[in-house]
């Protein structure tokens, strides 16, 4: 916490601020980078590109404005990703390519979400009022319909009448390909008459890549885990925070939090990040004189190391440090380098308190 802190403050000065600014400035971006776990900045979309509205609701649930978590628990894993069909065939035949999960990420879920659009008025009465929906994974694509051609992964009855958002659960199939990138040939949707109808007859619908809005297109959706954690807070004096003299102590203010404003926009990266624009990491400064009063909230081992500081009793013994002691996750909604939506969660980025460690 004490590195991320410092180079945010080095961002925040200005690249003129010394002879070697400029290089000192590219350092701490691209070590800001390796806290949000990305080797390159992404590119922007190459054109105004709206982010899927279940993404950024789904943000909107788990973070405040400023990308806080607010509901720790929402999410399965510390990763959401989002893909689109890159088929666009008239079939319902999709395809989501899935180069960018990384092979270190676990897939913990993996869900189809395929828009339901209301049926067509010149579709006529129907003699039964629901039908079969079955999710196929496509094991050989020059035979989409032969049952060698594909594998069930998931089967639903659904009414005829109504319209949105149906989910399907194909864990399984993502995970194989995740482990075997040749083995993504796709998804086929059939809809089956409960009549004896041919398949894919007039009933229910969904909407495709090719001919609907961007925000009804198909979408796959994974749960993942990249086994990233923030590191447990230290009970003792701060690591790397150095002595101060009493006479320095003397002239601070008392151990608080302090607002640490971090502007992606003025970093560079407002063309990637969709949300939040910028978020307040706070940091801790101040001075933890003896006595300790409970309002500087120390530990044990910070209340003794001050009485030994302030008798004397040992040398070389500083008095303790203003540290962070509790910590928030804060969450981004991005575009990755393939221009799919991704939703983050970071542990241990804002300080929530300081005390005297």
């Amino acid at each position: 916490m004490l590195a991320t802190a410092l180079l945010l403050l080095a961002l925040a000065r200005p690249a003129s601020a010394a002879p070697d600014g400029a290089s000192r400035r590219a350092e701490a971006l691209k070590r800001l980078l390796e806290v949000f776990g990305i080797e390159d900045p992404p590119a922007p979309p190459a054109h105004v590109k709206q982010p899927p509205q279940y993404m950024v609701d789904l943000f909107n649930t788990v973070a405040n404005a400023d990308g806080v978590t607010k509901n720790p628990g929402v999410l399965e894993g510390n990763t959401v990703r989002s893909f689109l069909d890159k088929i666009h065939s008239e079939k319902m035949h999709f395809l989501f390519v899935l180069s960018s999960v990384a092979k270190n990420e676990k897939i913990l879920t993996a869900e189809l979400h395929l828009f339901r659009l209301w049926p067509r008025a010149s579709d006529g009465p129907k003699r039964h009022h629901f039908c079969q929906v079955s999710i196929y994974q496509v094991l050989d694509k020059t035979r989409l319909e032969a049952p060698e051609g594909r594998k069930l992964l998931a089967t639903r009855l659904l009414a005829l009448q109504g319209s949105g958002w149906e989910v399907f659960a194909i864990t399984q199939a993502v995970r194989d390909w995740t482990e075997d990138e040749s083995s993504n040939q796709g998804l086929l949707v059939s809809v089956q008459s409960l009549g004896g109808g041919p398949p894919d007859a007039p009933g229910v619908r969904f909407a495709s890549g090719r001919d609907h809005h961007e925000s009804k297109k198909p979408m796959l959706v994974l749960f993942t885990d990249d086994g990233r954690r923030g590191a447990s807070l230290p009970t003792g004096a701060f690591p790397g925070a150095g002595p101060r003299s009493t006479r320095s102590l003397d002239r601070l203010q008392p151990c608080q939090r302090h607002p640490l404003s971090v502007d992606f926009e003025e970093i560079g990266w407002s063309g990637w990040i969709i949300s939040p624009r910028g978020y307040n990491a706070y940091h801790c400064k101040g001075a933890c004189p003896f006595p300790l009063g409970e309002n500087m909230r120390p530990t044990n081992h910070a209340t003794v190391q001050s009485i030994i500081n302030a008798l004397k009793l040992s040398e070389g013994v500083s008095s303790p440090c203003c540290v962070p002691d509790k910590l928030y996750s804060i969450n981004l909604l991005y575009f990755d380098d393939d221009e799919n939506v991704v939703l983050k969660q970071y542990d241990d980025m804002v300080a929530g308190s300081c005390g005297c460690h």
